[in-house]
């Protein structure tokens, strides 16, 4: 007698292979998407003994879903200019924490709390490397990376200094020339320095760096540091210290609360070229540059291939806010769907290995871009039609074993 249950075992299977192509479809615009398709196998066969030269005898039983195996091919990144977005090119997952559970993740969609953490499109806290005054240290505990807003980052004191300007080589002796330059204390308050340059004979100046009276608590301007200047005959400053291309300049404690300046004013360019310079033409501020600066808000950041968040400050300072990590797996086909573009590790996805993008094996990232559903439509809807194909056969089979049936019954009816 035929057994219904081959042909069912085939409906069953290719339904379970539609719900995968449906599904695949369904999801052919979430984010970082892997297409699945199924993997069939045989049921256990019935021996019915064995032929005249030995060979066994045996009617299969039917088939059923091997395995599903999940397409882990990168899809294409889409530039959709949100900061906070990033696609993975090459291997790994990102790591997110799901109210203390952690769970990892293709999709790049995220956005900022209102914590200002960075999260995913449910909320998860995308896991990373924070910064400490920004320095990222990878060999830290994961945790939540904060971007928003709210961030700022401290003042920071006047450490170097850089004047640069000519002196006219043909001035007269006892001829004046200054050159004012702004710093930042410890506090982040400004305060005006300046150099004054006295030509006392031929290829030689005095130098003089002051300080406003009232920035340290005095009536008249407080010298930092004074002295001599020369030059060669190419126009190019003599380091007043041999061996040295900075001047320090030093105050008492400021009137305000900040500690007192300590700088080092840079002669040279660390190249060896001279920045102040003697020359035939009129003394004339050429460039300045310092190193402080006040306390900065953040205004934007955006994420490099290497996972390094970088933000920019109002303070026109650039730091680093933390570093996305990655983690990768012995087996990416063992980890267990969870929902909302999530995944857990399982036994046979093995442990995590987790770090920076560019790490090892680990892909890079692309900012400001979510990596594209890698589903095929074409390939998914040949797949769909064998699918049906398959289906329709084996309902075709369970009509053909209920006619077997029923001709059975009427032939004992007759009897």
């Amino acid at each position: 007698m035929a057994s219904f249950s081959i042909p069912l075992s085939g409906l069953n299977s290719s339904s379970q292979e539609l719900s995968l192509i449906a599904n695949n479809l369904a999801n052919i615009n979430t984010p970082g998407y892997k297409a699945a398709s199924a993997n069939f196998s045989t049921l256990f066969y019935q021996n019915l003994g064995t032929s005249g030269n030995g060979d066994p005898m045996q009617v299969g039983t039917g088939a059923q879903l091997g395995s599903v195996t999940v397409d882990t091919t990168d899809g294409a990144p889409s530039a959709t200019g949100v900061n906070s977005n990033a696609a993975i090119q090459g291997s790994g997952m990102f790591v997110v924490n799901d109210n203390g559970q952690q769970l990892y993740t293709r999709a790049g969609n995220f956005t900022v709390s209102n914590a200002g953490f960075l999260v995913t499109a449910n909320g998860s806290l995308v896991q990373g490397y924070p910064a400490v005054n920004g320095v990222v240290n990878p060999n830290a505990p994961l945790g939540a990376l904060q971007v928003g807003s709210g961030l700022t980052t401290p003042a920071t004191a006047t450490s170097n200094i850089q004047i640069g300007l000519n002196l006219n080589s043909q001035s007269a002796v006892g001829t004046s020339y200054s050159d004012p330059i702004q710093v930042y204390d410890s506090l982040g308050a400004t305060h005006t320095l300046t150099a004054t340059f006295t030509k006392t004979g031929t290829d030689a100046w005095s130098y003089a760096v002051t300080l406003p009276g009232a920035d340290t608590g005095g009536t008249s301007p407080t010298t930092l540091a004074s002295g001599s200047m020369n030059f060669d005959t190419s126009g190019n400053v003599i380091p007043p210290t041999p061996g040295s291309d900075t001047i320090a300049l030093s105050s008492a404690a400021l009137s305000n609360g900040a500690a007192a300046l300590n700088i080092n004013w840079n002669v040279l360019n660390g190249s060896g070229g001279s920045l102040v310079t003697q020359t035939a033409s009129a003394s004339a501020p050429l460039s300045s540059h310092q190193d402080g600066g006040a306390t900065g808000n953040l205004l934007n950041f955006n994420i490099q291939s290497d996972g390094t968040i970088e933000g920019s400050f109002s303070n026109g300072q650039t730091k680093s806010l933390g570093q996305i990590a990655l983690a990768d797996f012995p087996n990416v086909q063992g980890l267990q769907g969870v929902g909302n573009n999530a995944f857990q590790a399982t036994v046979g996805s093995g442990a995590p290995n987790v770090g920076v993008p560019g790490a090892g094996a680990l892909g890079q990232l692309t900012g400001g871009s979510i990596e594209q559903s890698n589903v095929d439509i074409a390939a998914e809807f040949s797949t769909l039609i064998q699918a049906q194909n398959s289906y329709q056969a084996s309902a075709k089979a369970v009509t053909a074993f209920n006619q077997m049936v029923q001709t059975t019954m009427t032939m004992q009816t007759g009897l």
